[in-house]
């Protein structure tokens, strides 16, 4: 397990992400976990660097494990944790990782306790105890299932509002470096107008990114450049510059975004 989280500004932490499902291919229904997923890692310290979407398939999920577990300090997975058959991602992962699975007697306890009054534990809901082989468990105050703690490898459970509980039983507990913070700021101008400001701007302050978003509202072509960077006065001082950049090209600007 790695040490509570503690800022280490000499290093970018980076995790991917595997968002597990057949429904989420055949557009049946909507991903939310990203955004939240990215935005929880963010305050961490850690960058959310790659997604990948795969069916319920032991083979499509055990190679993007793989392939992310050899390129990231952390890998998430969402989905495929659940009850029923085609929840596979347990298998999957314990398969690739050359682990056998076994029924968590915590998380029995645990499914014993919150379906003592709901029905009682059945062949399905037992389930939902199933871990690779030396796995811990990560609290789910919702539903009573846990989700899957190994090592760098986290499983997460695909409905979002229970995904958001199991992140907030990790917050504190990664490690990670300095925040990533972003400042905005919003031009009404086509963005190849101003293309050359934003890459001086980036080239001039080597700590800060510049990504530009373009917009077409009223009529009217507009960009918002989004600054971003772990050091604050770098940030400060790369937003100032592409202000100063702008206002001498002659283009109005937005602080905050449009």
């Amino acid at each position: 397990m790695n040490a509570p989280n503690s800022t280490d500004t000499g290093r970018i932490w980076k995790a991917g992400l595997i968002v597990i499902g057949d429904e989420i291919l055949s557009g049946r229904t909507h991903d939310k976990n990203i955004a939240q997923i990215a935005s929880w890692l963010q305050v961490q310290g850690i960058r959310l660097t790659e997604v990948r979407v795969v069916a319920d398939d032991m083979e499509a999920i055990g190679n993007a494990l793989n392939a992310l577990r050899a390129t990231y300090d952390y890998v998430f997975t969402t989905g495929g944790i659940g009850p029923t058959h085609d929840d596979i991602t347990v298998d999957a992962v314990a398969e690739a990782m050359g682990l056998s699975v076994i029924i968590h007697p915590e998380a029995r306890a645990v499914l014993e306790e919150y379906y003592a009054t709901r029905g009682g534990i059945n062949e399905g809901r037992l389930r939902m105890a199933r871990v690779p082989e030396g796995a811990e468990l990560i609290p789910n105050r919702y539903s009573g299932a846990p989700g899957i703690r190994l090592g760098n490898l986290f499983l997460m459970a695909g409905v979002p509002h229970i995904t958001a509980g199991m992140l907030d039983g990790l917050t504190g507990t990664l490690q990670g470096g300095a925040p990533l913070e972003t400042e905005t700021i919003g031009c009404w101008v086509a963005e190849s107008e101003v293309a050359d400001i934003l890459r001086e701007t980036e080239h001039a302050h080597e700590q800060c990114q510049i990504g530009s978003y373009p917009f077409f509202r009223d009529g009217r072509v507009g960009a918002n450049f989004v600054v971003r960077s772990t050091d604050p006065h770098e940030l400060q001082s790369c937003v100032d510059t592409l202000c100063d950049a702008l206002g001498s090209a002659g283009w109005d600007f937005t602080p905050g975004g449009i």
